[in-house]
């Protein structure tokens, strides 16, 4: 049963490479009832190509991302420049969270500065948080 709200969130994207992390976070996702379809990669060239093959697609299209920045092949800075050069071409508002166990001020500053980029979030990622997070981005 879903929580208080009465439309939920079609398509997030977890891009993060931490298969612990991965499996917490769709388990507390499925949990709640407000994610239609989850989608995990495990590094930003992944989720780049394939956000790029359904561009034409708008049910592929992420309502939400959760983004790590750490991680291998292309890290989630680099998923972020890819992101931003087709942005003018994907038809919906998409809601960035960076979710990274960094806490240096300057990364928190640098995600800020991205007008993508809704919120810079230090993990562990709670499960009140993770509510908190998918209540905001179903106002927008």
């Amino acid at each position: 049963m879903p929580t208080d709200l009465m439309k939920t969130i079609d398509t997030l994207y977890l891009i993060d490479d931490d298969d612990t992390y991965q499996f917490i976070v769709q388990k507390t996702l499925n949990s709640l009832n407000l994610i239609n379809s989850i989608k995990i990669f495990s590094n930003g060239k992944a989720a780049i190509d394939f956000l790029e093959a359904t561009l034409d697609d708008i049910a592929k299209i992420p309502d939400v991302i959760l983004l790590d920045l750490t991680m291998p092949i292309m890290d989630g800075w680099q998923f972020l420049e890819h992101y931003l050069r087709f942005r003018p071409r994907i038809g919906k508002k998409v809601v960035i969270y960076v979710v990274s166990s960094s806490i240096d001020p300057r990364d928190m500053q640098r995600a800020k500065s991205i007008s993508e980029v809704t919120d810079y979030v230090v993990k562990p990622l709670s499960k009140s948080k993770l509510i908190s997070m998918l209540h905001e981005s179903l106002k927008s």
